[in-house]
């Protein structure tokens, strides 16, 4: 089994840093919010934004899965009472010549192997689509 350990400090009422191994993240702790840092919602979605990518990253090499880049976009919804992310959408936008099965093997395997993605899923309704994209060529 792996284990992770992040470690939060309160610098003021309103902010945070989160920290793990040699990496800082400021995070949005201010009741009133702020616009230069990641609240905990939005963080929870750069997770799974993080891991899908990171999926993407292992899977490929294992399945021959060839792409040039790629892009995710993710949204949720809150609910108040109780509070909780009732609903995740995302899109992964891969820059690939691969065929639409592939593409279909690639989603696949990120859904069924994400550590965060299979952590959220049981409670939040999750829905998403991987498709392709091409990058335009520069005139």
């Amino acid at each position: 089994m792996l284990s992770y350990q992040v470690i939060l400090e309160r610098l003021d009422s309103h902010g945070s840093v989160a920290s793990c191994k040699d990496a800082e993240i400021t995070l949005d702790t201010d009741v009133h919010g702020r616009t230069d840092a990641f609240n905990p919602a939005e963080l929870l979605l750069a997770a799974l934004a993080g891991c899908i990518a990171k999926g993407i990253e292992r899977v490929a090499p294992m399945i021959d899965f060839s792409f040039r880049g790629l892009e995710v976009r993710v949204g949720g919804v809150r609910q108040d009472t109780p509070p909780k992310m009732a609903s995740i959408t995302y899109e992964v936008l891969v820059d690939t010549d691969e065929s639409d099965r592939r593409l279909e093997l690639l989603h696949e395997n990120v859904k069924k192997f994400g550590t965060v993605f299979n952590t959220l899923a049981p409670g939040t309704e999750i829905t998403g689509r991987l498709v392709r994209t091409q990058r335009r060529e520069q005139e």
